[in-house]
């Protein structure tokens, strides 16, 4: 049996004033969601939502998880918010609900949600090429690979546009594949932008003159897209990103503890990066790079990576998801329309194949999933949700009302937990809608 870890006096403190505030319905900026007077109230057997916690204390008591945090609410009320683990096993220093994460692409999503505020003020539409914001995108080039080896740079067919950007169609990779000597010698590969001494426009500009592995529109190739996106909400907006996601999204519902680069009084609640081993867990490096605990503390502050940068808690991206959830608005404040989000959350790709897996498609900034036994896993058609590269995961349930956020933090060598979790979340649920 696992035991429980000790309390802190951090935790004791904060369990009172979520327990305070979720008994008279929740407070933007402070709580995740308001909480359900109990779980079957919002159809959600208590008694099968205990499985989550065994099994997540059964990843930790064999070595293959140091701990998290998930989050899971059903019709806007929060049922299940538990910590298990430790948030730094060196100090056993236990980890608790409030505790920050890096999330990685987990970013994209919110990145996206950007844009489509921005078209909804008319200061861009998805059909425009990046070129008009990004001038250096107007003309772009791309690598193709050549029999015998090696490849050739030819023009781009037609401009990138910014639908191709939110739906990862724009041909653009990390640095690999063909071309990927020139994207070494720019320095400019993999998703680790925190330790970057220059604006982030500045990296979307050198990429502009670099050959892109895939013609735009070509299929699906995961990248560098929404960093740019991110560059385009920059110069659309009129701000630098980090200040357009605080006052436009972070600030209005509540997400307070959202972040590029953490604030000093917060360091403490940052969850610490493990290493899968063959022998068990090994604490990331410090320093620089994707396989470290990265700079999101003493780096530069200047690289607003769109793509890949922000850190979070489990109850700010609960928060983020059940905005989408309900349309575009949650506590009174409206972030998008119901028909952007309708837009956001079906499938853009149905012409176009990738590894998205069986029954899934992409919508924008969303894996939107299409056909549920194809899919192989329990949900529902409609069912949207993506990850981040510290093994962070969510995803979003329209037919179920039903928001997951599950936060750890992994590289290499990780464990079957998101499918897991998955299963044990459904079958919690005993109303089906």
């Amino acid at each position: 049996m696992h035991a429980a870890p000790p309390v802190s006096r951090r935790r004791l403190l904060g369990l009172v004033l979520l327990t305070t505030a979720l008994a008279v319905g929740g407070a933007a900026g402070a709580q995740p969601l308001p909480l359900a007077t109990a779980p079957a109230s919002v159809g959600m057997d208590p008694v099968r939502l205990d499985r989550i916690g065994a099994a997540l204390d059964a990843y930790v008591d064999r070595g293959e998880l140091a701990g998290g945090v998930v989050l899971v609410a059903r019709k806007g009320r929060l049922v299940y918010h538990r910590a298990f683990g430790e948030r730094d096993r060196a100090s056993g220093d236990a980890m608790e609900v409030d505790d920050v994460f890096r999330i990685a692409s987990q970013t994209k999503a919110v990145v996206s949600v950007a844009a489509m505020i921005l078209q909804e003020e008319g200061r861009l539409l998805l059909s425009d090429p990046v070129g008009r914001f990004l001038p250096e995108f107007m003309e772009t080039t791309v690598a193709v690979p050549q029999e015998g080896g090696g490849y050739e740079v030819v023009p781009a067919r037609r401009p990138i546009t910014i639908r191709d950007l939110l739906t990862h169609t724009a041909g653009v990779g990390y640095g690999r594949g063909p071309g990927s000597d020139r994207w070494s010698g720019a320095a400019i590969t993999g998703w680790y932008f925190a330790h970057r001494d220059e604006p982030v426009r500045e990296t979307v500009r050198r990429m502009a003159e670099l050959p892109f592995p895939a013609q735009p529109g070509q299929g699906f190739v995961y990248g560098y897209a929404t960093d740019i996106l991110g560059a385009v909400v920059e110069v659309a907006s009129g701000m630098p990103l980090d200040r357009f996601l605080a006052q436009r999204l972070f600030e209005p519902i509540g997400m307070d503890d959202t972040h590029f680069y953490l604030p000093p009084e917060k360091t403490e609640r940052l969850a610490t990066v493990y290493l899968g081993t063959g022998d068990g867990l090994e604490r990331a490096p410090d320093g620089p790079g994707m396989n470290t605990q990265g700079q999101y503390v003493d780096g530069p502050r200047r690289s607003f990576s769109g793509g890949a940068g922000l850190l979070s808690t489990a109850g700010d991206y609960g928060r983020f998801l059940q905005m989408l959830l309900d349309g575009g608005e949650l506590d009174g404040v409206r972030i998008l329309s119901p028909k952007s989000v309708e837009l956001m959350t079906v499938d853009h790709l149905t012409s176009i194949t990738g590894p998205l897996g069986a029954g899934a498609g992409f919508g924008l900034g969303f894996r939107v999933i299409t056909d549920l036994g194809a899919s192989g896993q329990p949900g529902s058609e409609g069912l949207f949700g993506w990850g981040g590269a510290y093994h962070t995961v969510y995803w979003v349930d329209p037919v179920e009302e039903l928001v997951v956020t599950y936060m750890t933090q992994i590289l290499q060598g990780v464990p079957d937990d998101h499918a897991r979790l998955q299963a044990l979340v459904y079958q919690a649920i005993v109303d089906s809608n």
